[in-house]
């Protein structure tokens, strides 16, 4: 993790979540599950005035609920106080009751008449023979609130059937205007602007959409949920307040400028200055986007004004963007580094060492691997010294304070990537090898897929040692879960592997052009010509294997 000196901003303790639990009552409809929303009061602390399912605090009872509350086989104790809240609330708040009679028989519209809403739930109950039927409320999700807030609340989201027989009655207190509506129906109204939704809300009927059922919903959530947990952190977007979910490009960004969570990283793509990302790191984004580069190619300056800095991929020949480099540096570069010889990474590299050369100081070396004869001619580098495997360049500040730079070669998208590490900071520098929001193209021959997945290896096993868990790749946001982020990247590019084999043996006469439409038919055909070329390193690959 970055040192907490590095920090841009003083740090503060998040609140403390409090424990809550909700409920998503479902039923069946001839259009598909619908789902049970009701308003909240206008006048509410938290979230006024916006369509929610029925829910509130834990409360002791609810974990004393003792014989009162029914166990599936295999059911999680610590979800079962969740559980009961959700029954209780839905009583409380809808007049909804999830419970059963000794011998089986649901509750009715005569028992939930007979029961008083604003008394203890659970003594009602025992008096009257009734047991809640906590064994069929099943656990589909896990919030926290985004740890900004002021106020949070640590909130499993349950699903169950809504019983036969019986009619939601809001409490015209904290719930009104409860209504039944298909999860795809009240997210086309909240976008019409006349259903208002909060981020969890909105996310659960997105995931709710593919279910053609109830019975669908509750078997994919009695295999084991929650289906997903989420913390949303904030942000800034247009001069906008955004809420970013963990599975989105910026919340491993968010996590890094702002780990306490506070509201204060705009995430908007600037191509005129640098961002600080912290006070020794910042990213100067080139004006280059486009379909192989997202945003455009992202430099970095690793240092500060006593120690002067590095340049990790000074980018394509932008004199706008070197003007903004050196200046971002003061001028003090002390080396340029080089993940790789693509043209929107090195070109610059030796015009910026010249711009520094020419202001009077040092000329910075160019650092990294020299382009192999298999590399383009676009791409055809030489660098004034070669970094070697294991080779650390490290920038000494005042007070002690070091910048230690490790380079690890990793080969595959180019035959001369190099990734670099942080070492004082635990962070990822990945180049092309690991971007955000897309994969990157091995392109033989300079591009090797056995290469690339032997890479992710070794970088994984960096990760695991020097516990990094940021990765800051040449294009797009920060990213977090670094261990997690390498793994679904290696599993990704096996199955799509598993899907070039499949198309080779389905049309075994075919060249790439054939195969594509098969192995790629997750993507839009005008990618298919790119594709086409990483797909050609899979059939190498499988080749070499001898399974192809």
């Amino acid at each position: 993790m970055p040192r907490p000196s590095q920090l841009l901003h003083p740090q503060r303790t998040p609140a403390v979540p409090r424990p809550a639990a909700t409920v998503l009552l479902l039923r069946d409809a001839p259009a598909g599950p619908e789902v049970l929303l009701t308003r909240r009061s206008a006048s509410a602390s938290f979230t006024p005035d916006v369509f929610v399912f029925p829910g509130g605090a834990i409360d002791a009872a609810d974990h004393a609920a003792g014989s009162l509350a029914t166990r599936r086989g295999g059911q999680d104790d610590a979800w079962l106080a969740p559980a009961v809240a959700a029954v209780r609330e839905a009583f409380e708040e809808l007049g909804v009751l999830l419970a059963r009679h000794a011998d089986g028989r649901w509750a009715s519209a005569a028992d939930v008449q007979a029961l008083e809403r604003r008394a203890p739930l659970l003594p009602q109950c025992a008096e009257r023979g009734l047991v809640l039927a906590t064994d069929q409320v099943f656990a589909l999700a896990h919030w926290t609130t985004g740890p900004d807030q002021p106020r949070r609340f640590e909130v499993p989201f349950l699903v169950a059937r809504m019983p036969a027989g019986q009619q939601p009655v809001a409490d015209e207190a904290e719930q009104f205007e409860p209504v039944w509506i298909r999860p795809a129906e009240a997210l086309e109204r909240h976008a019409g602007g006349g259903f208002p939704l909060i981020l969890p809300t909105r996310h659960t009927l997105q995931r709710l959409q593919p279910y053609a059922s109830v019975d669908a919903v509750l078997a994919a959530c009695a295999q084991g949920g929650p289906l997903w947990t989420s913390c949303p952190r904030g942000g800034w977007l247009g001069g906008r307040e955004v809420r970013v979910m963990e599975h989105e490009p910026a919340y491993g960004e968010l996590a890094l400028v702002c780990p306490d969570g506070q509201l204060l990283h705009a995430l908007d793509w600037r191509h005129d200055r640098p961002v600080q990302l912290l006070r020794h790191l910042q990213r100067l984004t080139c004006g280059n986007p486009g379909a192989m580069t997202g945003p455009g190619t992202n430099s970095y300056l690793v240092g500060d004004a006593a120690s002067g800095f590095v340049v990790i991929d000074p980018g394509p020949p932008d004199l706008a963007h070197l003007e903004r480099l050196f200046e971002a540096a003061g001028g003090d570069v002390r080396a340029i580094v080089c993940t790789h010889s693509h043209a929107d990474h090195a070109p610059l590299a030796r015009p910026l060492a010249d711009r520094v050369e020419r202001s009077g100081r040092p000329r910075p070396p160019v650092l990294g691997l020299a382009s192999r004869p298999t590399a383009r001619p676009a791409s055809h580098f030489t660098p004034d010294r070669a970094l070697a495997d294991g080779e650390r360049l490290v920038l000494q500040g005042d007070g002690g304070i070091a910048h230690t730079l490790r380079a690890i070669h990793t080969p595959g998208h180019a035959a001369n990537h190099v990734c670099l590490v942080l070492e004082e900071d635990a962070l990822l520098f990945s180049g092309d090898h690991i971007l955000n929001g897309s994969t990157t193209v091995v392109d033989p021959p300079d591009g090797h897929m056995g290469d690339y997945l032997a890479s992710l290896d070794k970088l994984a096993a960096a990760c695991a040692e020097a516990g990094i868990a940021f990765i800051l790749p040449a294009h797009g946001h920060v990213l977090g879960d670094a261990p997690g982020a390498i793994a679904r990247l290696r599993q990704h590019r096996l199955a799509r592997e598993a899907k070039v084999l499949q198309a080779m043996r389905a049309i075994p006469g075919g060249g790439p052009r054939d195969w594509v439409a098969i192995a790629y038919d997750d993507v839009p055909q005008r990618i298919w010509p790119v594709a086409e070329r990483s797909m050609l390193a899979h059939v190498e690959h499988l080749r070499e294997q001898g399974l192809a």
